[in-house]
């Protein structure tokens, strides 16, 4: 795997790290070096050589620089002339869209060539001005084109077969927070659907968090909110049949009116259930009540199987482990 260098004046490349993990998980080979007012150039030098020799892949190595011509930039330059590494890349202006974009790529690319190439144009897109209206006409028509809409259009006949007539669900998540920059961002690179859809009667009849929604969509994908029914009228509808589609739920209750009303959903990922009164907390990211443990395992007896993770880097939890301390806790907490 490409190792990556984040490199920056003060405590921004620190700070940008953590802020990576928050939304993709921890990384491994990754290093932060940091220019403090008390070094000079050689100091910077040396800790950026330390940090690369701490990395298991010393060949491919990419360097996200806050600055074009300042000192982290001078001496990752001065290492690249030095070193000579076929593979050793720098990419100035790091932002968290890059950083994402980056773990993103490297997930799939062997040389960090690959991955500068693929991260470029992600950052340039990242860099969007509300409103809309001041954001610079160049800008705009750099900008990702909008992919098609989700919902046929009357220039798609009803009946009208498209791929083999079955929706491909590359994602089926409940998540309290719905769309968001772990789902944007991780989820989004590793199951590559065209679409996102927001299944929930409340957020369909709620246009400012519709429209928030909407607006927070990767560039290149298209967000949708939809009710619950229309989701499962989209699942029978032929026309979909050539959409790959990342269906978001709310609450698990959503989740098994879907199921139930027919919609094909063999595997669930568990992101996040918000604690309330009433909920127990069984991990870092997921509460339940009693309503919701019966949910989930009516989900369960239609076969359906269950990853419990916030970001694919997480290790699974164990889905029975987790209702059986649900159920103990709740338990405990009416006695």
């Amino acid at each position: 795997m490409v190792s990556i260098v984040l490199a920056s004046h003060g405590a921004f490349a620190a700070g940008i790290k953590e802020s990576g993990s928050m939304i993709f998980g921890p990384q491994e080979n990754v290093a932060a070096v940091v220019l403090t007012p008390d070094m000079g150039p050689d100091d910077m030098h040396k800790k950026l050589l330390d940090a690369i020799a701490t990395f298991d892949d010393q060949e491919h190595v990419l360097f996200l620089v806050d600055l074009w011509g300042g000192t982290p930039f001078n001496q990752i330059s001065r290492i690249l002339d030095e070193e000579k590494k076929e593979d050793w890349v720098a990419v100035t202006g790091l932002s968290l869209p890059m950083l994402v974009s980056a773990y993103g790529a490297r997930m799939g690319a062997d040389t960090a060539v690959a991955v500068a190439q693929e991260i470029y144009p992600e950052a340039k897109a990242g860099v969007k001005v509300k409103p809309e209206s001041l954001q610079p006409e160049d800008a705009a028509a750099a900008a990702p084109a909008a992919a098609p809409a989700a919902v046929p259009t009357g220039s798609i006949p009803p009946g009208t077969v498209l791929g083999d007539g079955h929706i491909k669900i590359v994602l089926a998540r409940v998540d309290t927070r719905l769309l968001h920059g772990q789902v944007a961002t991780t989820w989004t690179k590793m199951t590559q659907p065209d679409r996102i859809i927001v299944c929930s009667d409340a957020v369909a009849h709620d246009d400012l968090r519709k429209s928030m929604i909407e607006q927070a969509a990767p560039p290149g994908v298209k967000a949708h909110v939809v009710p619950v029914s229309k989701i499962i009228e989209v699942s029978k509808d032929p026309r979909f049949g050539a959409t790959k589609a990342m269906l978001l739920f709310e609450t698990p209750q959503d989740l098994l009116r879907a199921i139930e009303g027919g919609v094909d959903i063999k595997k669930v990922n568990l992101g996040s259930m918000a604690h309330s009164v009433g909920k127990v907390v069984v991990t870092n990211a997921i509460a339940m009540g009693p309503e919701d443990i019966d949910t989930l395992e009516k989900i369960k007896a239609h076969g359906v199987e269950f990853d419990v993770r916030k970001v694919p880097a997480d290790s699974p939890e164990n889905f029975d482990s987790m209702i059986s301390k649900a159920k103990s806790e709740l338990a405990a907490q009416n006695q």
